[in-house]
């Protein structure tokens, strides 16, 4: 049985001929028997994407030629079959969407921390310069239900764009702490974090990769339950392993 490879990949970059590059990603895709959903925006690319692994490794070497794409990173997972019906490229004001059209990661990201020293951190308690870490949960409450790291703060938003009000409600309750921001694969806490600093909140770290990196890296110390993913997943245990909703 052939193994189906997912990626998730996105990178902050400013693009332009948004149409042109939509008809070449559909065509390529196409061509490697791809599905999934690649987002096209000004600010960026953001794609979920499966097929065999020799067909992955074809795309994403085309992709990275492209001076924009040089360095874009991906996750793996694995699963038995095609968690996609179809293959879309869709054109987008916003990898996602914030209303902070000012927060640009391009221009300047906001420290990331990488899973190995992230999970040290939550094992201990604190970074590396003796402050209290907490973990802030930037995704949508229902995304939270299915599993988020232990003791994690969850203002239970309904969309991304309640989070900068959530974060000048309880600014106060992160003085004095290191936060790291973290989500499914790393937009939403990298804006996040922007903003957070922005506003005057000084220790806060991004996860880099998102939970799917902190599972492909860690194995999930410090996380109960599974990850959403917005595929015929649904879940992934931090085994990276698909695993029903309840």
């Amino acid at each position: 049985m052939t193994q189906i490879i997912n990626i998730a990949a996105y990178k902050f970059v400013s693009l332009d001929n948004l149409e042109e590059r939509r008809l070449e990603l559909l065509e390529r895709t196409q061509t490697y028997a791809l599905k999934g959903t690649i987002l096209l925006t000004p600010e960026g690319i953001n794609m979920f994407l499966a097929g065999t692994q020799e067909n992955i490794d074809h795309f994403l070497t085309w992709l990275r030629q492209d001076p924009a794409f040089a360095n874009l990173e991906a996750k793996y997972s694995v699963s038995p079959d095609v968690p996609f019906k179809k293959m879309l490229v869709k054109i987008k004001r916003e990898i996602i969407r914030m209303n902070h059209p000012t927060i640009r990661p391009e221009a300047g990201r906001a420290p990331a921390v990488d899973a190995q020293t992230a999970a040290r951190w939550i094992t201990e308690g604190c970074d590396d310069e003796g402050r209290p870490v907490v973990l802030l949960d930037t995704r949508n409450d229902f995304e939270v239900e299915a599993g988020t790291f232990d003791g994690a703060i969850n203002w239970h938003l309904t969309k991304f764009t309640e989070f900068p009000q959530a974060v000048l409600e309880h600014k106060d309750e992160l003085a004095g702490k290191t936060v790291i921001s973290f989500c499914t694969g790393g937009i939403r806490c990298e804006k996040a974090a922007i903003y957070m600093r922005e506003v005057g909140i000084d220790n806060v770290y991004q996860l880099e990769g998102g939970i799917l990196k902190y599972f492909e890296e860690t194995g999930g110390i410090g996380y109960s339950g599974n990850c959403f993913v917005f595929d015929e997943r649904r879940t992934l245990d931090p085994a990276l392993k698909p695993q029903p909703l309840a």
